[in-house]
């Protein structure tokens, strides 16, 4: 079904809604037209008069609840379905922070009969009250109680999905910086790398690089364990010699971790005194997918790194591995360690 084509929707009550300041639908603080350009003709499939939808059959909720299941559909329409007041809110305060704004909100989505929460006050944005049968389907949750607003965003401009073919790409507008980078190698479950975004985000470190093989940053499960980090860390989805083009051009060492118990290979332990050493050095930390580890390519690049473990365990979860990486090799300038 084609929703930008949407003449009417079904099921529509008229109803007093308060709406902030305009029904353009950007955060507060105006965005540069010129970070949105390849987004000007996207238009919102919701006809501008309606204010209240009821039913779960409304063309524009089978559009919302497509844009969360799949993967294709949602980078084909360049949009995102934000399930969660707490990462909506984190999302609008960090887009606050930024002299070039990333996110463009198109519309909120509140329970009916529920107070507007009072964060949204901030916002400049078109409201639109959904039934509870409504705000099921599209959070994909048993239970709406704890979710009292969903948002249609636009996927931010700080992420890039690189064309396999396309060998020539500007690394250097990749990332405001590329003194941390994460390079995640076939991570497939959705809750570790939106684990690990967030992690990455909370340390300091300066963006993401997602190797072929992992989940969509963008995925339901993935903004729910990023809460949000995956609209704020730059992320880049490209091929090894995309990779090797940064590297190459920053001149940054290269550590992945790996556990002990490998015996093809002895890794250095991960300690205070290697995380000092690496202070000033442009880094990058490549962790592998939860089943087969690091690729071949990986373990040939990379100096390997473990995190030395009492026991017999042979490794931790990657989420939770990755989390003490990120801590220990986190930016000088964040935090002391």
């Amino acid at each position: 079904m084609q929703c930008t084509s949407i003449i009417s929707v079904p099921t529509i009550h008229s109803r007093k809604l308060k709406l902030r300041r305009n029904s353009h639908s950007q955060l507060s603080v105006a965005h540069p037209q010129s970070n949105f350009e390849d987004y000007d003709d996207v238009k919102l499939p919701l006809p501008s008069h309606v204010k209240f939808i009821t039913s779960t059959s409304n063309p524009f909720v089978k559009h919302c609840h497509k844009l969360r299941l799949s993967s294709s559909y949602r980078h084909t329409h360049g949009s995102v379905l934000v399930v969660g007041a707490t990462p909506i809110r984190e999302i609008c305060e960090f887009q606050k922070s930024l002299q070039e704004k990333t996110v463009m909100m198109d519309c909120l989505l509140v329970l009916d009969n529920c107070e507007d929460p009072e964060w949204i006050d901030d916002l400049s944005v078109r409201i639109v009250q959904v039934s509870s049968p409504v705000m099921k389907k599209l959070s994909g949750l048993q239970s709406t109680e704890s979710i009292e607003a969903m948002a249609l965003m636009r996927i931010p401009t700080s992420f890039s999905d690189i064309n396999a073919d396309e060998k020539e790409a500007n690394c250097r507008a990749w990332f405001p910086s590329p003194h941390r980078v994460l390079v995640l190698d076939g991570v497939q479950d959705p809750g570790n790398l939106g684990t690990l975004l967030r992690s990455a985000t909370a340390f300091g470190w300066n963006g993401a690089f997602l190797l072929p093989g992992c989940c969509d940053p963008f995925n339901e499960k993935a903004l729910r364990a990023s809460r949000g980090a995956s609209f704020q860390l730059p992320i880049i989805s490209g091929t090894w010699n995309h990779l090797e083009s940064l590297i190459s051009e920053f001149q940054i060492k290269m550590l992945a971790g790996h556990p002990e118990t490998d015996k093809k290979s002895t890794p250095f332990h991960l300690s205070q005194k290697l995380a000092d050493s690496l202070a000033t050095v442009p880094l990058s930390l490549v962790l592998g997918s939860e089943g087969s580890g690091l690729s071949e390519q990986s373990r040939r690049q990379c100096e390997l790194v473990t995190i030395p473990m009492a026991g017999d365990f042979e490794s931790l979860n990657v989420s939770v591995a990755g989390g003490i990486f990120l801590y220990m090799l986190q930016p000088k300038n964040h935090i002391s360690l």
